[in-house]
Parts: structure tokens; C-alpha cells; sequence
């Protein structure tokens, strides 16, 4: 009995310190009052500021529901631009709590750079685009081409290993920011310019003349894309996977900005873990309880912000294919809130 009694003690002394210790990055946040986010700067959908230097994106509201579980205050956010080659840096160092930059989960990301990806938020794939005048009907057509690409990123990968896969000649033509690639492509230095198929709806739009342009049908890789964290803080992961899964959930049991409120009255055992009125899951975070009610009431659920962003509702009017609910023919899906 008495073994038993000690054991519980240590137990509990252990889970104390672990919780101090894991609580490190929530505090500085706290302290600090306001979410540093790591953001792209220069993608339209997921990471863009506007003339007046309003951010907006998916990856940005994403940043925006994680300080209005905190804070109670979507504006609470500190968007920092980051390249594809200083992102990872940046989170190391700490100067970002968490990187929104369209990401893509890796094995060696996951393992190698002491970080940690919280969740998937978009489902993505790599594609081209080519000219019109060029001719091309798919990306097997274009043996021998030059091809613009941001270097340091997957897609650069990508790119080497579907050309040598399908033995074809490619000429690379790499550039230190996608922002470079995109004008380089734009200016015929390349035959073709490839990215995120995502990428690819928004970097169009920028070209001089868009209807000269097409993206080819082939999906050429899996692109997951989702915010990471450092490795070390337990409860800031929880804090960022499962303000993803709360914005998911929320769609899936149909609750939404305009009535979030009706919901606060509902007998369904489900919607009252997810808006906090049964249970505590938001004290288990190290939030409020009504942590997520913050998130639906302030920025909306995941289907609200992708077609607000890149969905029907923006210029990309992209599908959400892959992206859809898990009930619906996607594979957006969330661990339940209970």
C-alpha cells in the first residue's frame, strides 16, 4: 500500500514539473500578449498583406484562431514573413511561436530539425504551368524544358526525382524566393514554372496576362501542408493541433460564426465539449473552457475560412476536393473533442 501511495506522489510531482516545463511557450505568449506567427508574405489564399498591410490567407486565420483561443482576440497576432530558406530557422530560434507557411510534412522535417508538425490544414500536390503558346497538354510533354522552381523545398525535390523518374532531360532553373521564380517564368526565362498546385491558383493571378497560362492536369507528389512547432513543449503542440481540429469539428457538427450562439444552447453532447458548456477540455489545454467557442465566434470553422480564402468565396475558386470533410469525400477529419 505504501509503495503504492509513493508511487502516486511521484507520479503527481512528475506531472507537475512536466507541465511546468511543457508550459513554456503558452506563458511567453501570455506574457508576451500577442502570438508571433511565421507567415509566407507573398502567397495569395494562405499568407499575402494587402496594400494597407492587412494580412489575410488560410495560414493567417489559422495564426488569428489560435490567439483567439488564447486571448480572446484574433488580433493578437505578430505576422512575420518568412522565405522558404529561413523559415525553419526562425522557429528554432524562437523568434515565431508557430510557422503558417504552407509546409510541407516531411519525415526528415519531422525528425531532423527538432520540430514538430501539429496537423494536416490543406492537402496539396505539386503542379506546372505553362504558356498556352507552348502547346502542352501535360507535364510528360515536357522532356527537355526549362522549368523555374524555388530552391530549398520540396518541390525543387519533386521536380528532379518526376523527370528522372519518367527520363526525361530538365533544365532547373532555381531562384532563392518563390517571388523571383514567378517573375523569371513570367519574363520567358523558363518554359514552365511549378509549385503547390494551391500555389499555382495565386501565383496565375499575378502574371501580366493570366488567360496566357494554363496548370496541367498531373499532380506530380503528396504536399501536407500544416503549422509546426519545436519539439520540447507538449502543451503548445496540443494548443496548436487542436485549434486546427476545433475549426474541422466545428464544421463537421454545422456550427458556424452566425450561429455559434443558438449552439451555446444545444443538448448535444458533442457540441457542448466542443463550445465548453460540458466538460473541461479547455483547461486541459491550459486555456478557457470556451476556448473554441473564442475560435468559431471570432474567425468561423475550417470550411468557412478555405472558401473565404481560396475556396469559391476568393479569386482561386478552388475545390475542396481533398480538402472536404471526411463525410463528404475528403480527408479532412478530426480526433473527437471528449
Amino acid at each position: 500500500m505504501k509503495r503504492v501511495v509513493i508511487r502516486m506522489a511521484l507520479a503527481a510531482i512528475l506531472g507537475v514539473a512536466a507541465s511546468a516545463a511543457s508550459a513554456q511557450t503558452l506563458n511567453s505568449v501570455k506574457s508576451r500578449g500577442v502570438v508571433h506567427c511565421g507567415a509566407n508574405g507573398t502567397l495569395a489564399g494562405f499568407g499575402l498583406p494587402d496594400a494597407q498591410g492587412r494580412w489575410t490567407g488560410l495560414d493567417v486565420e489559422f495564426c488569428r484562431a489560435l490567439a483567439a483561443a488564447i486571448f480572446n482576440d484574433p488580433s493578437k497576432v505578430k505576422f512575420v514573413p518568412l522565405t522558404a530558406k529561413d523559415r525553419f530557422t526562425a522557429l528554432q530560434s524562437g523568434e515565431v511561436d508557430v510557422l503558417a507557411r504552407n509546409t510541407t510534412w516531411t519525415s526528415s522535417r519531422d525528425t531532423s530539425l527538432g520540430l514538430n508538425f501539429t496537423a494536416i490544414t490543406y492537402f496539396d500536390g505539386q503542379g506546372f504551368m505553362v504558356r498556352k503558346a507552348l502547346k502542352v497538354n501535360s507535364a510528360l510533354e515536357l522532356n527537355d524544358a526549362a522549368v523555374c522552381v524555388q530552391q530549398g523545398t520540396t518541390t525543387e525535390l519533386n521536380l528532379a526525382d518526376y523527370f528522372r523518374a519518367n527520363k526525361m532531360k530538365l533544365k532547373t532553373v532555381t531562384f532563392a524566393t518563390a517571388d523571383e521564380a514567378l517573375k523569371a517564368y513570367d519574363s520567358s526565362r523558363c518554359d514552365a514554372y511549378t509549385t503547390d498546385a494551391s500555389g499555382l491558383a495565386g501565383e496565375r493571378l499575378r502574371l501580366a496576362n493570366t488567360n496566357d497560362h494554363i496548370v496541367l492536369p498531373e499532380i506530380i507528389s503528396k504536399e501536407p501542408l500544416g503549422p509546426v512547432v519545436r519539439h520540447g513543449d507538449d502543451q503548445w503542440f496540443d494548443i496548436v493541433k487542436w485549434t486546427h481540429y476545433a475549426m474541422v469539428t466545428a464544421e463537421e457538427l454545422g456550427i458556424s460564426k452566425a450561429n455559434v450562439d443558438d449552439h451555446m444552447k444545444s443538448d448535444n453532447p458533442d457540441v457542448k465539449r466542443l463550445l465548453g458548456t460540458e466538460g473541461k477540455h479547455g483547461e486541459a489545454l491550459g486555456l478557457t473552457n470556451d476556448w473554441a467557442y473564442r475560435i468559431i465566434k471570432q474567425v468561423g470553422n475550417y470550411g468557412e475560412s478555405f472558401e473565404r480564402n481560396v475556396g469559391q468565396g476568393s479569386a482561386l475558386k478552388i475545390g475542396r476536393g481533398l480538402n472536404g470533410l471526411w463525410n463528404k469525400g475528403g480527408l479532412q477529419y478530426a480526433p473527437p473533442i471528449r
